[in-house]
This record gives C-alpha cells, structure tokens and sequence, in this order.
C-alpha cells in the first residue's frame, strides 16, 4: 500500500519520524495531531505535515492509512474513539511496543481486516517532534502482527513498511511479539534502569562514568510514564523473564565467592560469544 492520505495520532520522535520519511519519500498528504499544540505547529513549519487540524477525529476521516504513534495506553483509547470515524476502506495500525491489547481491541470493534499491529525496533530514548529524523526507519526490523483473518491487511501495511519507509517488515502473531520482546527489549530496559538505581547510589562525587557504564545504562533515559505503560501492560512476560536472570546472576556470584577464575571465564565467555555472533 502507498497512501495518499497518511493520517498520524501522535507527532513524538516515532511519529515525527514517519511524517518526515513519509513525505521524503513522496506521499501526497500527510496529516497529523497531537495533543501538544507546539509540536503540531513545528511539524508544519518544518514541512513534515501538509496539514495538522486540531482534533484527531479531523485526521481520521481524511486518512486511508491511519497510524497511531501515540503511547500504548493512549493507542487504545484513541482506537476506540476513532474507530466510528473512519471511511471505509481505511487502514489502520499502531507503532507500540506490546501488541496484545491493541490487537485483540480491534478485533472486539470489529476492524480485524482494516487493522494489524507494528512495532519498528527504531526507537530513541529522546522524545518530542524534536528528536524525530527522515530516516529513522530505513533499514530497520518492522514487526507486523495481524489480527484473526486480518491476513490481507498485514500485507498492505507491511508493504508500506517496505517501500515507503524502507524498513525490513516481518510478520508475528501478538503473543509471540510480546513474548520476545519481554526478553529482547523491555529486561534490557529494566536492567539498565536497575544499573543506573546502582550507579546513582555507588558513584563517589565528581567521579566520572566510562563509556560501559554510559553505554548501558543509555537505556535509563528514557521516558519513564511510557515505559512505566509498557511494562505493566507486558508483565505476565516480563516477570518470569526478570525471574530468569537470578540464575546467571547467581553462577557469578558462586565463582567470585569460591574464587574460581575457570568458572568465571567460562561465565564472561559465554556473554563475549554470543554478543559477538549477534553483531560481528
């Protein structure tokens, strides 16, 4: 699908990002809100919006894509109060990170062949129109999560993925997303925070912080209210996942403990070598 009337609730850093590539890469309308007047106004002024009508209804009613960049929470409301608005024919989809809720909320209005889920793994712990960039998404991993029977619309929106925005779409169903990204995106998310808790605490004054220390804890900047949405709307994954670190956590401290230099380096070695095969 390429729209020619691309309709975006929510102008952060995500949806900043997808009205700017989404002009570059030559769609003939693209139409957004927010509820910041300030951002609604940049994002004209800076030519990523054609136009940025003051209520999300407005948006709705004009867009045959309509893409909800907003937090979780606020994806799902919005879904259902825009929902009556829009035309036939429309599709929708929603760029957050857990994607049961919104799926199965679509399904229970009824949009099950207009809606599938995305989740970009593009995000930034900078947030507002001002951290969105034009090629935020090019090259990177979409996942599209279709609703029952919705097939034919995951299609459509992965392909706009694809040729619009040059990302790599790959297809899931909701419950194996939030299962894998329990793991892959929200405990990394928790353990920086839990090292930055560790460092604020620990770190004589003055002192300065090494690029590992900085580089890890990178994640702990970003926006509390929505991450705070994200882990309790994933928590039945998340949970057992925290609780899966206690065994790794415990071998290092047995070999520090008995002081057993092979165990340790086996330990360390395992870690170097599976983070060396995930990024050569």
């Amino acid at each position: 699908m390429r729209p020619s009337q691309l309709g975006l609730i929510g102008l952060g850093a995500i949806g900043g990002s997808l009205a700017r590539q989404a002009k570059l890469a030559g769609v003939g309308t693209v139409i957004g809100w927010s509820p910041e007047p300030a951002e609604r106004v940049a994002a004209v002024k800076q030519g990523a919006l054609d136009d940025a009508p003051p209520r999300a209804a407005d948006v709705a009613r004009a867009a045959d894509l309509l893409i909800l960049a907003a937090p979780p929470a606020a994806n799902l409301a919005q879904l259902e109060a825009l929902a009556p608005q829009l035309r036939a024919g429309t599709l929708v989809t929603d760029v957050g990170s857990v994607k049961r809720a919104i799926v199965s909320l679509a399904e229970r209005l009824s949009l099950a062949a207009r809606f599938a889920g995305s989740h970009p793994l593009a995000g930034t712990h900078r947030r507002g129109f001002e951290a969105s960039r034009g090629d935020l998404f090019r090259g990177a991993v979409v996942y599209v999560t279709p609703c029952l029977g919705g097939d034919g619309a995951a299609r459509e929106i992965a392909h706009f993925w694809e040729t619009v925005l040059g990302a790599h779409p790959v297809t899931l169903d909701a419950g194996g997303h939030d299962a894998q990204l329990a793991a892959t995106s929200h405990v990394p998310q928790v353990v920086a925070s839990l090292l930055a808790h560790f460092l604020a605490r620990h770190t004589p004054p003055g002192a300065s912080l090494g690029p590992g220390a900085l580089d890890t804890t990178r994640l702990a900047a970003s926006d509390p209210a929505l991450w705070t949405e994200i882990l309790l709307m994933n928590r039945d994954e998340v949970l057992p996942a925290l609780r899966a670190l206690e065994e790794p956590l415990g071998a290092v401290e047995r070999a520090l403990e008995a002081g057993d230099g092979a165990a340790l380096t086996a330990w360390l070695t395992r870690a170097a070598d599976w983070r060396r095969r995930v990024e050569p």
